[in-house]
């Protein structure tokens, strides 16, 4: 699987071997935008296509684009994990919070390196 930017939109993006196209849905907002193609030339073009899709039709019904982020984040993780997470931000000097922040910051500009732009 790959990712692709576009207008500060991601999409992952996956080959379906049995169709022989490539598909994507735009990550990160509530409203399922996906699209397709049969060469990588088009599948970039058809990101573009939707994601200004998206941003228009929001325009024309007056709705604002999802940015649905409230910088709230929850989530399980196994007791030893959460242990030695806080432990190590004991460990450090920083809160829980910060330091997962940062851990976060760093695996998703990690990724996000590997993006495309389109």
């Amino acid at each position: 699987m790959s990712m692709m930017t576009y207008r500060g939109y991601s999409a992952a993006v996956d080959f379906d071997p049995d169709d022989e196209i490539f598909f994507g849905k735009i990550a990160g907002i509530r409203d399922g935008v996906g699209f397709h193609a049969d060469t990588v030339a088009e599948l970039k073009a058809a990101f573009r296509e939707a994601v200004d899709d998206y941003i228009d039709t929001c325009a024309k019904i007056g709705k604002s684009p999802d940015k649905p982020y409230s910088g709230k984040v929850m989530f399980r993780v196994d007791p030893e994990v959460h242990a030695r997470v806080a432990k190590a931000a004991e460990l450090s000097g920083r809160s829980l919070n910060a330091w997962a922040e940062e851990a976060l910051r760093k695996a998703a500009d990690a990724d996000m390196a590997k993006a495309v732009a389109v």
